[in-house]
């Protein structure tokens, strides 16, 4: 194959959603119908015995929730994929907005019985503002759902998005017999299958067939047939530059976890997505020479080996082992040495790889979230954002004497972008503090010193829930007039931040202080 061959034929996207609607269950189902694996283990499934293959780390395993972001990769029709699962849980958005950056489309995942939930609105606002194509899954159709045209007016009032059904379901009352494709006019009947370990068996029957009276009855064919001359009525047409923009978003209703649905929202998907077009300068995905950007970083992910990985999006040309090209973090060529491809915590060797593609970088401790990769000019792809903490906590290891160890794994973490460190001097002591942007990422930090450091920590909640940076000042840092309840500190740039209990304090900070300028993100240089 041609370059250009290869290059098109790759997809990115990552799929979002609310805790619970099955996301990392969707993510196996469209491994398990790419070849990749031969059973999917779901998440919660008591009828079968394995966890999911996505979640790698023990505390995912444990929970049943996504803690970290995955990058996997297969063959499906002719394409190949790469799927970022990301964490659907709030605690862990930040990550999910590193992996966004990374992605050429999002799946939304909504749980038919509840539709938008407030997670998906957040995550949602970040695919507005990367405006990329945005396909909506209804997922868990195999139970009493929500009425599907209720459906759509939600996606459209609370996300703003309108929609266009591809597919529609028959039964909606957990009576559920079966999807009717628009655009092929054939009707899809549900079988529940073996739990979704293995492929689903189909039953294709097309809409005019007078067979299909012997196999749905009367009163879902009636009602299919009033509700498809409405959609095609008063629903809105399907309008592929649209989609692309961003405007209009395809739907498809299914059940992850009996595997239906999954294979003609593949099909359609592959199908309905663009090559990668880069939004960062104008750099195509066929120039000839080789960049990329990371956008994750991952300690551990092998306790045998206690490595580090550097997960890379390429954006433009191919990649070789081996090849040496400019860092934009340390100004200098670097070897890309040992790169691999993943499964959660499997990982193979890889020799090439094109534009498109997720790979992974042995990490010697040089690369950052962020930094560009080029083997052509010496370009800057945008800086990822550190978004401000909401909690923070004073952390201190348990025994002192493990203060080496301690630090190593803070700064590790840190670098990941897992936490956010700070220090604080203006009470007479330093304080180290530690900032995260949901309350379950402080088990994850204590769980990982434990496991990867072998240190226990002790932790103080402190009361505050806001950080800003400070882009300018009218005099020095120590002499602003703050509320007694506010706090200065220094990030791990050793730039100045004020932290805050509340709002009102923030407000009252600018106010007191004509000239003083706060910012609610930081660049990671």
């Amino acid at each position: 194959m041609t370059n250009r061959e290869e290059i098109e034929r790759r997809r990115t996207f990552a799929i979002i959603s609310h805790p619970d609607a099955g996301k990392t269950t969707l993510t196996e189902k469209l491994l398990l119908y790419g070849g990749a694996i031969n059973q999917a283990g779901s998440v919660k499934g008591k009828q079968s015995a394995k966890h999911a293959v996505s979640d790698w780390m023990d505390i995912e395993k444990q929970r049943g929730i996504s803690v970290t972001s995955s990058a996997m990769q297969f063959e499906f029709d002719g394409f190949r994929i790469n799927i970022l699962d990301t964490p659907g849980h709030q605690d862990f958005s930040e990550d999910t907005y590193r992996v966004l950056v990374a992605a050429d489309a999002a799946v939304m995942l909504i749980d038919a019985a509840k539709g938008v939930e407030a997670q998906t609105i957040k995550l949602f606002k970040v695919c507005r503002m990367r405006n990329i194509p945005i396909f909506t899954f209804v997922n868990k159709m195999d139970r009493a759902a929500k009425d599907p045209f209720a459906l759509m007016e939600e996606l459209e009032q609370v996300l703003g998005i309108r929609s266009c059904p591809i597919n529609w379901p028959i039964g909606t009352d957990g009576d559920f017999q079966g999807v009717y494709h628009r655009d092929t006019k054939m009707v899809e009947l549900y079988t529940g299958g073996d739990h979704g370990k293995s492929m689903v068996q189909k039953t294709d029957i097309a809409i005019d067939d007078p067979a299909l009276e012997h196999v749905l009855a009367k009163h879902y064919r009636d009602r299919l047939a009033e509700e498809i001359d409405l959609l095609d009525e008063a629903g809105d047409a399907f309008d592929l530059d649209k989609v692309r923009r961003g405007e209009l978003t395809p739907m498809f209703f299914g059940s992850a976890v009996t595997n239906f649905g999954v294979e003609p929202f593949l099909e359609r998907f592959l199908q309905y997505t663009p090559p990668r077009k880069s939004d960062i300068g104008d750099i195509q995905p066929e120039e000839p020479y080789f960049s990329g950007f990371i956008f994750k970083i991952q300690a551990n992910m092998n306790p045998a080996h206690r490595d580090r990985l550097a997960f890379m999006r390429i954006v433009s040309g191919s990649f070789e082992k081996g090849m040496e090209v400019w860092h934009s973090g340390t100004n200098k060529t670097v070897a890309l040495k040992q790169p691999q491809q993943f499964m959660a915590d499997e990982r193979e060797a890889v020799e090439e790889a094109w534009a498109g593609d997720i790979i992974g970088l042995f990490d010697p401790g040089i690369y950052q979230l962020g930094d560009t990769l080029s083997g052509g000019p010496k370009l800057h792809y945008e800086n990822i954002p550190v978004f401000a903490p909401e909690f923070f906590s004073r952390v201190r290891p348990a025994d002192s004497m493990k203060r080496k160890q301690f630090q190593k794994g803070i700064t590790q973490l840190a670098e990941e972008g897992a936490i956010q460190t700070f220090i604080r001097t203006e009470t007479g002591r330093e304080e180290f503090m530690v900032g995260v942007v949901g309350v379950l990422q402080f088990e994850v930090l204590e769980h990982r010193l434990k496991t990867e450091y072998q240190v226990d920590i002790v932790m103080e909640s402190m009361p505050f829930r806001f950080v800003r940076w400070v882009v300018s000042t009218p005099k020095p840092i120590d002499q602003l007039k703050l509320t007694s309840t506010s706090g200065r500190a220094k990030d791990s740039r050793d730039r100045d931040v004020l932290l805050f209990e509340n709002e009102w304090s923030i407000r009252l900070a600018c106010e007191n202080n004509a000239g003083l300028e706060l910012a609610e993100t930081a660049n990671r240089k």
